[in-house]
Order: C-alpha cells, then structure tokens, then sequence
C-alpha cells in the first residue's frame, strides 16, 4: 500500500519547524513528517537519510516538503535528489510549485514524469549558469589582483642571504638538516625546495 510521508527543514536548532509541519500536516499524518534541524548545504541529515533509507521510501510512496530548498540548498544537489526519486518511483510534491500537486488519472502517469523532467532540466541550467557565473567572477578577481600587481597564492620565500654558508655546512655534515632549517627559519619542504632549485643552478653554470 502506497504511504504519504513528509519531509520538514531548518538550518539550526535555534529556528522554529512549526511552520512546515503545520503546512504538511494538511497533506500528511503527523506521525508520517520527519524532521531535520540541519544545514541545506549538504544531504546528510538523519531523518532525510532515514527516508532514503532501507526502511524508508519505495516504489509508489509520495514525499510532501513545502518548498524544494527543503532539500538542499545547492541546485545540483537538487536535480540528483530529483532524479533519485524519478528512478524510485517516488512521487514528490512541493508545495509551494502547484504543478507538483496535480492528480492525474490511472494510465497518465506520463504527465507527472514531464512535469518532473521540466523541474530537473530546469534546476540543471540554473546550476550550470551559477557554476559559469562563479567561474566568471574567479577569473575576474584574480585578473584584478594581477592588474594591481598582487601576488596570489601563497607568499613567495626568498633564498636568506646566509643560504649558500649554512647549505655548505649541512652538506659538510658539520650540521643537521633540522639545525640548518632552523638557523635560517624554514620549514622542511621550504628547505628541499630551496635545496632542488640551488642544486639545479649551480650545474647549470
């Protein structure tokens, strides 16, 4: 027998479900509406992984959530999360996006599928446009940060001045790798990188 659960999220403890609940309740037994107090930025939640779960939703259950960022906040996160219940054969409806709503009659389920298929396409080029517009604006703050002369990455390290008489001595055996790191401040992988480009200079001469 298919069942109607319900789905209900906020980001902290410190906000309020009663909201959501009150909606779902409309829809859903209130024993049937799992909740999560927990961040959209992600989809390991308990009560949403509960639901995805073993004992959770199969093939011709229904999903209630009141609005899709119930379930992520990240558009591809989204459209996975759609496509996942398309290929369980779950049925989701949001409510506020009235078309999710919609009986339809025995033999028509194709309606509910197009309407499905709209909403993932849909998600899909709005996460591709944000993806292009994050990249877009990356390439543009590191072109104005080399356009002011700005140094990315991490910091350059200069050779010390004292390299050349400390690297003698440590390759004389006079002093440890530890001490000669020391002497000059540098960490270890600064030291060998220093070492390598030294060593390589001076066979090119």
């Amino acid at each position: 027998m298919a069942r109607v659960f319900g789905y209900a999220r906020v980001s902290s403890r410190e906000q309020n479900l009663d909201r959501q609940i009150l909606a779902l309740k409309k829809y859903v037994d209130e024993q049937n509406i799992l909740t999560d107090k927990s961040s959209g930025k992600d989809l390991d939640r308990p009560a949403y992984q509960a639901l995805k779960g073993a004992l959770g939703l199969r093939e011709g259950d229904t999903l209630i959530i009141t609005s899709l960022d119930r379930l992520s906040r990240s558009k591809e996160d989204i459209k996975n999360e759609l496509q996942w219940f398309q290929k369980k054969k779950v049925r989701l409806k949001i409510l506020d996006l009235p078309t999710s709503l919609i009986e339809v009659p025995d033999g028509q389920q194709w309606i509910i599928d197009m309407i499905q298929n709209i909403l993932i396409e849909v998600l899909s080029s709005i996460a591709e446009q944000e993806r292009i517009t994050i990249r877009k604006r990356q390439k543009e703050g590191i072109e104005a940060a080399k356009a002011k002369g700005k140094h990315l990455g991490r910091p350059k390290i200069n050779q010390p001045e004292e390299f050349r008489q400390i690297y003698e001595q440590w390759k004389r055996n006079e002093i440890t790798a530890v001490k000669a790191m020391r002497k000059m401040g540098l960490s270890s992988s600064t030291f060998y990188r220093m070492v390598r480009k030294y060593e390589s200079e001076s066979k090119g001469v």
